[in-house]
């Protein structure tokens, strides 16, 4: 029988390594700030997409399934797909007219799906799980079936945690965002994702070619 000591450890474990991935910018964090802006709990919204994306993928890993997802053509084809979903999204972003901060509602809509695409879109994301998270989860299946339902919440309270608190810490910052500071983050966000979007896909190509 495994000791509580070191599932507790496990625990604190999984807690460190999780912070450190979800506080890494990257297209959930641009996407974060920009609805952050508009709406408080969009951070809570946007953890429960990237949530969406994520628990199946553990259950996936607890079935053994985690070699898969870095089988180069896999990875090839989630770079290429991923990266022209995150250049529709920072196209997207860079044409929202300074006006729509004003209004919100238009900003605010669709925390959830946007927690979801980018998370899904990242070849990254599937990258870390496929290695680090599959190993954190392996490590945690040795308490059976409620050690790896402990890693998936541990996990993913990390998400809502930091994503929470960055929308909450934008949004109550809400008096310096006139519209023109609204659209400069506009710009800086959708530019983020312009770059990530080219990168995969170029990433993706040169795996393919070698």
């Amino acid at each position: 029988m495994q000791e509580p000591g070191s599932f507790v450890a496990l625990l604190a474990t999984v807690t460190a390594i999780s912070l450190t991935g979800v506080m890494a910018p990257g297209p959930v964090t641009a996407v974060t700030i920009t609805k952050g802006a508009a709406r408080k709990e969009a951070g809570a919204l946007i953890a429960v997409g990237h949530g969406i994306v994520e628990v199946p993928v553990i259950v996936l890993i607890g079935l053994g399934f985690a070699a898969f997802m870095v089988v180069p053509g896999v990875r090839v084809a989630v770079a290429v797909l991923g990266g022209g979903v995150l250049i529709w999204m920072g196209m997207n972003m860079l044409r929202t007219p300074p006006q729509a901060f004003e209004q919100r509602r238009e900003v605010a809509r669709g925390c959830v799906l946007a927690g979801l695409t980018t998370t899904a879109a990242n070849p990254y994301w599937f990258v870390w799980w496929a290695t680090v998270g599959a190993a954190l989860a392996v490590s945690a299946s040795a308490w059976g079936l409620v050690g790896l339902v402990a890693f998936a919440v541990t996990h993913w309270l990390c998400d809502l945690g930091w994503l929470s608190f960055l929308s909450w810490g934008v949004f109550t910052s809400k008096r310096i965002w006139t519209p023109t500071v609204y659209r400069a983050v506009l710009a800086v966000c959708g530019a983020v994702l312009l770059g990530f979007g080219v990168y995969f896909i170029a990433s993706g190509f040169g795996q393919a070619l070698t």
